[in-house]
């Protein structure tokens, strides 16, 4: 787009379109029109009051990433947004004591407009966690070419997916496969403000807004009523084990997720929950997804207050899987962190750190 077609646009648009442009001279270098003094004048005095400005007077992100602006969707939305690089998102995955690691985790760019972040955690062997790590793309690239709403395309891909699995284990010679299922918990941002995700069983996925924990995934558990009834009107049944932990047919302890085919007469659902969140850069930090290695023994809170000690996301995903190593995780522990606008303006100097929980999971008391 050419700059005196930005600047119709800016004009057009109203006082925050013609806020993202002055910021964005910056990046526009030498084929920005305006005047630099314009520049100035705008950015420190917004309003023409004589009050300086901050950075989020412009609503715009704390920037210590250094990342672009993204014009296109910060015309169309009214303010500026930042690009979310792929390059900068971190992943860690830890076997903890297990045998294997049945955990795998996905993040790629699907168009132009959309990114894509899944973590999948397989039971009862690597099959259906594998399946969903090859196929899961492919499924949702194709109902974003037929489909707008993202809600909509992650429950037909979802749904979908787990119809192509059982296909794909009644042709096999492996008998095992009826009986393997995964979790999966997928997030596609569109625009890098538009964030939609969807999850089946009990990895979870959270935000951290402002320095505090926001979830945007439940539990599927038969813990939950509504869940319980389904199993139950099915003709499921929950038992408890020795640990007084609630499984599908004294088996699952989820009751929705791809795979796990001979429970699906039983209520064992695919279809996801979805969650819509319009991201503010100006005070969303980043976005978790975890496995429940991690869940069961670290906190969303924790889980955020960890993050916003570390210097990167990479650093940041170890830190998480190694805390929850730490805390005495005993199951396959996988983390990825994508970085937004607020990425380390919350930073907190101190974190509520449990002596007797790190002592009690130390290795000579465990």
């Amino acid at each position: 787009m050419s700059t005196a077609a930005l600047i119709g646009l800016v004009r057009n648009r109203g006082q925050q379109l013609q806020r993202a442009l002055l910021t964005s001279c910056a990046v526009l270098g030498s084929k920005c029109q305006i005047s630099t003094n314009d520049c100035r004048a705008s950015r420190f005095d917004l309003d023409g009051s004589g009050c300086p400005a901050t950075w989020d007077s412009f609503g715009i992100w704390d920037n210590r990433l250094d990342e672009p602006i993204l014009l296109p969707p910060s015309i169309k939305y009214g303010k500026l947004i930042p690009k979310v690089s792929l390059s900068n998102v971190g992943c860690a995955t830890h076997i903890g004591k297990r045998k294997e690691n049945e955990d795998r985790f996905d993040y790629g760019q699907l168009t132009e407009e959309v990114l894509y972040f899944a973590i999948f955690d397989g039971h009862g062997g690597v099959a259906a966690a594998d399946f969903c790590n090859k196929y899961m793309r492919k499924y949702i690239r194709e109902f974003l070419s037929e489909e707008r709403n993202m809600e909509l395309v992650l429950i037909k891909a979802f749904l979908e997916i787990d119809k192509a699995y059982m296909r794909h284990a009644h042709l096999s010679a492996d008998a095992t496969l009826l009986n393997t299922g995964s979790t999966a918990t997928v997030a596609l941002l569109r625009d890098g403000i538009e964030l939609v995700v969807a999850s089946v069983g009990d990895s979870r996925a959270l935000l951290c807004r402002k320095g505090k924990a926001e979830k945007l995934t439940i539990d599927h558990t038969p813990e939950r009523k509504d869940e319980k009834e389904r199993i139950k009107k099915c003709g499921g049944f929950i038992a408890w084990n020795s640990l007084g932990q609630p499984h599908v047919n004294g088996r699952l302890a989820m009751t929705r997720s791809i795979g796990d085919l001979d429970l699906k007469k039983c209520g064992v659902i695919a279809e996801p929950e979805t969650k819509r969140v319009q991201l503010h850069h100006t005070s969303d930090s980043f976005l978790v997804l975890t496995t429940d290695g991690i869940n069961f023994m670290v906190n969303s809170q924790e889980i955020c207050d960890f993050v916003n000690q570390c210097h990167d996301p990479t650093e940041a995903a170890h830190i998480i899987t190694e805390q929850a190593m730490q805390y005495g995780a005993e199951d396959n522990s996988t983390a990825i962190v994508v970085p937004f606008g607020a990425w380390g303006k919350y930073k907190n100097s101190e974190i509520n750190f449990s002596f007797s929980r790190g002592f009690g999971s130390s290795g000579r008391w465990a």
